[in-house]
């Protein structure tokens, strides 16, 4: 483990784990850590070694010096450069691979398309990105959105209660509403919601753009997603799919909680 100092950024701290030879940069889902990965221990985690980043307002990475003003206009995209030259500064200039699982796919393509002549392979297991989430477009890009999501988050029984409404009617299923309602459970935790959502909203990597570049790099390109994921479907992320020329793409019997044992022994159980 260790931390990078990002320039106009703060310190992004990083796990390091697996015992392969190839490294992967890997950025996790919300309410989780760098550390997420680490139940992958007999397929991804034999091939590679794997640098996990905390995503901000997540584990031990620390925002420095901005405001709730510039957190909430959000981190601009041409900032995410920023973490692998900072990684190059410790580990030198080299060859690597992405992976990325939920919100964290962005920050993976966003490499991908900042830096095709060095990646290897990219790796995206239920990935947010990859289409328009109106879910989430409307909570941090739509005025009416915006001033619903800051009342929810200063509120100590809205965000609880719709919870427990978007359970009901099938949008999150049971783990998803276990993980989200320990997440908005106390006032610190609904803050960091909100700053995270609003902090990443502008990391939307260009599509078009990631899939001619994966097409003219060779680069491998692995998809993973779950049969019953409401959030982020592979339905959704047919488009995209269809621009590539050789994707290797799964879809396992699980929800949108993907990244655990039953997929670790899938991976290696393949053909």
């Amino acid at each position: 483990m260790g931390f990078l100092d990002i320039p106009g950024l703060g310190k992004a701290h990083y796990h390091e784990y697996g015992s392969g030879a190839k490294p992967l940069l890997a950025f996790h889902g919300y309410g989780m850590t760098g550390k997420q990965f680490h139940v992958l221990e007999e397929s991804i985690l034999k091939e590679y070694h794997v640098y996990g980043f905390d995503h901000f307002f997540h584990g031990e990475s620390k925002l420095s010096g901005w405001t709730e003003a510039q957190i909430i206009a959000g981190m601009p995209k041409a900032m995410v450069k920023a973490y692998i030259e900072a990684w190059f500064k410790v580990h030198g200039r080299q060859r690597f691979s992405v992976m990325g699982y939920s919100i964290g796919a962005n920050i993976a393509l966003i490499l991908l398309e900042e830096y095709p002549d060095l990646v290897d392979e990219v790796i995206l297991m239920a990935p947010d990105g990859l289409s328009v989430y109106k879910g989430f477009d409307f909570l941090t890009n739509k005025p009416v959105g915006r001033l619903f999501f800051k009342t929810v988050t200063k509120s100590k029984w809205l965000a609880p209660r719709l919870i427990k409404a978007l359970k009901k009617v099938g949008f999150i299923d049971e783990s998803l509403f276990h993980i989200a309602y320990n997440e908005i459970d106390t006032e610190q935790k609904r803050q960091d919601v909100y700053y995270t959502l609003n902090l990443i909203r502008l990391l939307k990597p260009d599509t078009a753009k990631v899939a001619k570049l994966i097409n003219q790099h060779h680069i491998k390109c692995r998809l993973i997603f779950g049969k019953s994921d409401n959030l982020f479907p592979m339905k959704a992320a047919v488009p995209f799919i269809q621009m590539l020329n050789q994707p290797e793409v799964h879809e396992v019997a699980l929800g949108h909680w993907l990244v655990v044992k039953q997929l670790d022994e899938y991976l290696v159980n393949l053909p």
